[in-house]
């Protein structure tokens, strides 16, 4: 099964590179920890979750490591905004997934790669899908091992194609569709 990591790898594993995460990929990383927090709790709204990730900032691999240095108001669009559209993108989702898999079928880490990863390439267009994808394909890799990377880079770019498609179709090219 896809999306089954041990809680030990739940953790962000900084890049082998060691560049530097900027604050939109670290603000990307949040909203999936934010996201996966929200999924796996009963308790408050998003809206409590991204206080608090404000309140304690996200860490790369362990306490003691610096906070990671984010964009809040990218943060905050995709925790929120992912999570307000849920109705809308799981759907999408599940129809770019592989013929009977289902988003109850994903680990919550991986539904909340998805999510992110859905929400901003409809819903902020000024991003090129192209980042969008990579973005989310190496936050998968950080957190998973095998299988998942692909599957997000698969179902990410269907979403884009599918994308470009209608606002070929529609005349709405680079407008939200959220």
């Amino acid at each position: 099964e896809l999306g089954t990591a041990t809680p030990e790898r739940r953790r962000f594993r900084e890049p082998t590179t060691r560049r530097a995460i900027d604050r939109r990929t670290a603000a990307r990383i949040a909203a999936v920890q934010a996201l996966y927090q929200n999924d796996m709790s009963d308790d408050g709204t998003i809206d409590d979750v991204v206080a608090e990730f404000a309140e304690h900032r996200p860490r790369v691999e362990n306490d003691e490591a610096p906070p990671l240095k984010i964009d809040p108001t990218l943060f905050a669009a995709i925790a929120t905004g992912a999570t307000g559209h849920r109705a809308e993108l799981d759907p999408l989702i599940t129809g770019a997934l592989a013929d009977n898999w289902t988003m109850d079928r994903l680990e919550a880490l991986l539904r909340a790669v998805l999510r992110a990863g859905a929400f901003e390439l409809l819903a902020r267009p000024e991003t090129p899908a192209k980042v969008v994808i990579n973005q989310y394909v190496d936050i998968a890799h950080a957190f998973f091992g095998r299988g998942e990377p692909g599957l997000v880079n698969g179902v990410l770019d269907r979403l884009a194609h599918q994308l470009l498609s209608l606002s070929a179709t529609l005349g709405t090219a680079g407008q939200s569709v959220m």
